[in-house]
């Protein structure tokens, strides 16, 4: 069995401090990369920023600065956003970077010797902000401009010599593409907007700009700009040391298992991007998947709206880990979701403090009142305590295969249906009235015990830190954790010590309690 895995988020525009939007990606990719590593992968996860284009290059004088060193502050920004969300990244691209820039060279080049870049003129609508190309249908009036009709974005009239991909002529392979391999683009409403995009006629894409300077030059003329979304594209590419493709890690890694993305980029990554990839003869990711907007009330985050949320100011307020676990288990993967402060704290409260804290310290405290301070040794498992326990073993394969289709609700509504049943089985065995049966009460506290160590490792690619504080009532380290591991009903070792913890999560005081 293939046991590489290669994630990736976007990379990150950085004309502007990170936002919700960019944690959102970032945590969301980290749940998958740690889960695959606990599952016996060799995990592969890259994030970065996409410095390049117009946008950067005004954004840079506005602020009267050069342009390398305006990227260099505003991607460190990203970079340390990675270490705040306490991401597993293994690797952060700059398109800057001389590996890339001779990435995105060499492809070029590939491209051109294939026949598949011509030098034309462009005349049409652009958006700075979306640094992408509308046709007039996709453009409409407002307040007498003109703007996007997707992304609200303002377009602007362009007209320069370009050179053009030929994109038109890949339509037919890329629907084929499409319908032979089902689970590239998910979620399916994804995938049925993007056939239909491509069914209404692609036409040639124009992949170079003469108007500013600020980006990887064309081979062989100075006087043209690389697109900005074909030299962004290629990071994924260039991160694996591409072209060198004899490379181990390009050939461990490549092609991507998932390119992870916000919705609104769905084109540029599920027709553009594999587009790219076939005129030169590379094979295309395994999929794409285009996940929804972490919304500001009822509207998509931009810095011209002003409705911009700081992810800093609520780890800040409630911290890292209550933060990870709201945006997974409350925005349903796939759809828009939104930050509520009321439903945040609820998180924290119910599920967090009561369901998995509360239920770490009452099993622990009983054990160390109870069975000298040591896991219980002398057991017999009866009917009902190994139905909770094999929910576990008999469940192991479907989590994977939900995992691999990015099922994130399923994941989190097993661990919240498993803390609920464990908590329901503490209370109905009542080991308290227990006290002169030896084995029962040994065998509660030990299948209790055994449950907050599975629990404790589902949740761990979700809220790491919190997770390896909890794995310290049993000495458990970070490397140790291995998701088979759920299968064994007798890990836990007889006679080994049970170490008191301090509280996991503190519940929040609302107003009106």
């Amino acid at each position: 069995m293939d046991k590489n895995f290669y994630i990736t988020t976007p990379i990150y525009y950085p004309s502007a401090k990170p936002h919700m939007g960019h944690a959102y990606s970032s945590i969301i990719a980290d749940f998958f990369a740690r889960f695959k590593r606990i599952d016996g992968f060799n995990v592969s996860f890259l994030t970065g920023t996409d410095e390049h284009g117009l946008k950067i290059q005004r954004a840079a004088e506005k602020k009267s600065i050069n342009t390398l060193k305006f990227c260099d502050e505003i991607s460190e920004t990203f970079r340390n956003l990675s270490k705040t969300l306490n991401l597993t990244n293994t690797d952060f691209i700059r398109t800057t970077e001389k590996r890339h820039k001779d990435s995105v060279q060499n492809l070029w080049k590939e491209l051109e010797k294939n026949n598949d870049i011509y030098l034309s003129k462009y005349s049409g609508w652009y958006s700075v902000s979306d640094e992408a190309f509308y046709a007039d249908d996709e453009v409409e009036d407002f307040e007498g401009k003109k703007q996007a009709i997707s992304s609200k974005s303002q377009v602007e009239w362009m007209d320069e010599e370009s050179y053009f991909f030929r994109l038109s002529k890949w339509q037919n392979h890329l629907l084929d593409h499409y319908n032979k391999n089902p689970e590239f683009i998910s979620p399916p409403s994804r995938k049925n907007e993007v056939i239909s995009f491509v069914k209404s006629g692609l036409k040639d894409l124009s992949v170079s700009r003469k108007s500013f300077s600020w980006g990887i030059k064309v081979p062989n003329n100075n006087d043209h700009i690389i697109y900005v979304w074909l030299d962004a594209l290629t990071n994924y590419i260039s991160a694996l040391n591409y072209p060198n493709t004899e490379n181990e890690i390009y050939k461990q890694f490549w092609p991507a298992d998932i390119h992870l993305i916000g919705k609104d980029i769905l084109r540029f990554h599920a027709v553009y991007w594999p587009a790219f990839l076939l005129a030169a003869k590379i094979p295309l990711p395994k999929r794409v998947y285009g996940h929804g907007w972490i919304l500001s009330g009822e509207e998509k985050m931009s810095k011209s709206k002003g409705n911009i949320l700081d992810p800093i100011k609520i780890i800040e307020k409630y911290g890292l880990d209550p933060l990870r676990y709201y945006l997974i288990k409350e925005v349903s993967f796939g759809n828009d979701g939104n930050i509520s402060q009321e439903r945040l704290e609820d998180c924290i409260n119910s599920d967090l403090a009561n369901n998995f804290g509360n239920l770490c310290q009452r099993v622990t405290a009983f054990a160390i009142k109870n069975c000298l301070g040591k896991v219980p040794d002398k057991i017999k498992f009866e009917d009902e305590d190994l139905k909770i326990l094999d929910k576990f073993k008999d469940n192991l394969n479907l989590i994977r295969q939900k995992i691999d289709n990015q099922d994130i609700n399923f994941y989190i509504d097993f661990i919240v249906n498993s803390l609920f049943e464990t908590n329901k089985y503490f209370n109905d065995q009542e080991p308290w009235k227990k006290k002169e049966e030896t084995i029962r009460l040994n065998t509660i506290v030990y299948t209790t015990l055994e449950i907050v160590r599975k629990i404790s490792y589902m949740l761990y690619p979700i809220i790491p830190q919190s997770s390896l504080n909890a794995l310290k009532i049993f000495d458990i380290k970070e490397d140790e954790i291995k998701f088979s591991s759920l299968e064994d009903h007798y890990y836990l070792k007889g006679k080994s010590m049970i170490n008191k913890i301090d509280i996991l999560f503190k519940k929040i005081e609302k107003e009106n309690d």
